[in-house]
């Protein structure tokens, strides 16, 4: 008889004991498919944003918090600086981002069409935070045509984008609370708008907040000339985004550029050094499983005692006993690996929007050969000093085993 039909009716005998042994590799696979899925997926979602926002910086006014203290007694902070950047450093932001850009295609060596225009999108916005239909709401100043360069994952779902400076476009959320439909009058501090179109969702702030022609809510609240912040996008995801914020910072004074795509990093960053903490604990407890199946084994060998000596007294080699443990532990590994990642899986789905808020999780079959390859060499590390220890089982002690 064919060794692997003698372990197949073995395994069928004893089922049960089987599962055990593979209860403790599921688990650990399980673990370990199921923190591989989550990672991935906020791997992706970073990704994502990145890209959908592009290799950008977000310029800012400079402004800092300074300790007061009286000797030892603190009396509180207190802020520095304006809270508005003034138009007119626009156009030297321009020159900046565009002239370091022309510089790291040069340093590269890569040709582009320059016809001497601009490079890098502006987009300046001015925050104010006023009532809109006795609802306090979020107005945004933009300037439409740069902001659409920006922001291309907007999608206008009714109406059309702003034409006009008399016009306005809504967020989803914020149409809903406001009760705003396309062609609807809305009054902003006294000066009266018409809603050209509302924007479909985006998981983002946009959402919440009412966006106008910069022109006309600077001149609504008498801020001609000054803005709250400055999105620049570069023109490729290859630019110097880091170059160009430190060159902005030591040439503008009292404003600060952060390359979007440093954060993004910090944040990748940070859920790595989780990510690596959690696959520690999945190490961990595959140990633990293969811990669980050594001792299954074992206990298979002392119960099997009778069998082996058998099979030895009848011409079994040393190499035939080796490999029936083997092949069971192949099956051990390969119902471990199977279930493993299933219950892996399903595990990600729930758990993963939990961990990481608004993060879509998704199944990832290339996950699926991991995890059959890592319960199976678990398993069969696990095999070896029981398998070992049932070649030196004698004839003689099987028989007084009966």
């Amino acid at each position: 008889m064919r060794l692997y039909r003698i372990v197949a009716k073995d395994v069928m005998r004893r089922k049960k004991r089987v599962l055990y042994a593979a209860l403790g590799v599921v688990i650990g696979a399980m673990t370990v498919v199921g923190i591989l899925t989550i990672a991935l997926a906020g791997q992706e979602r970073i990704t994502a944003q990145l890209e959908k926002y592009g290799p950008n910086l977000s310029v800012v006014p400079a402004i800092s918090n300074l300790d007061m203290k009286l000797g030892d007694i603190s009396l509180g902070t207190l802020t520095v600086g304006e809270n508005y950047i003034s138009a007119d450093k626009l156009t030297r932001m321009q020159q900046i981002a565009d002239e370091e850009i022309r510089k790291g295609f040069a340093s590269r060596g890569i040709k582009f069409q320059d016809d001497g225009g601009n490079i890098a999108t502006l987009a300046p916005k001015l925050f104010v935070n006023t009532k809109v239909e006795g609802i306090s709401v979020m107005v945004v100043g933009i300037d439409p045509p740069e902001e659409s360069k920006i922001k291309t994952w907007w999608k206008v779902k009714e109406g059309e984008y702003i034409q006009n400076p008399d016009q306005a476009l809504v967020g989803a959320v914020a149409a809903s609370l406001l009760q705003l439909k396309v062609g609807s009058p809305i009054s902003i501090n006294g000066n009266n708008l018409t809603v050209s179109g509302i924007i479909d969702e985006t998981g983002a702030n946009d959402d919440y907040q009412v966006f106008i022609p910069i022109d006309t809510l600077q001149k609504a609240f008498n801020k001609e000339g000054l803005v709250s912040s400055i999105d620049i996008r570069a023109l490729c995801n290859a630019c110097p985004v880091e170059v160009i914020a430190d060159a902005l910072n030591n040439d503008i004074p009292g404003i600060r550029a952060v390359a979007v795509k440093q954060v993004a990093e910090t944040e990748m960053g940070m859920l790595e050094k989780i990510n690596r903490f959690m696959i520690a604990m999945a190490i961990i407890t595959l140990a633990v499983g293969l811990f669980g199946v050594i001792n299954t084994m074992m206990t298979s060998v002392h119960e099997r005692i009778k069998d082996i000596g058998i099979m030895r007294a009848v011409g079994a080699s040393r190499n035939q006993i080796i490999k029936i443990f083997i092949y069971e532990a192949l099956i051990i590994g390969m119902i471990g690996g199977i279930l493993g990642y299933i219950f892996g899986s399903v595990l990600a789905y729930i758990i993963g929007p939990l961990l990481l808020e608004g993060t879509t999780v998704h199944y990832v079959p290339v996950y699926f050969p991991v995890a059959l390859v890592l319960a199976i060499l678990v398993a069969i590390l696990a095999t070896i000093y029981p398998s070992f220890m049932a070649t030196k089982i004698r004839v003689a002690d099987s028989f007084r085993s009966l």
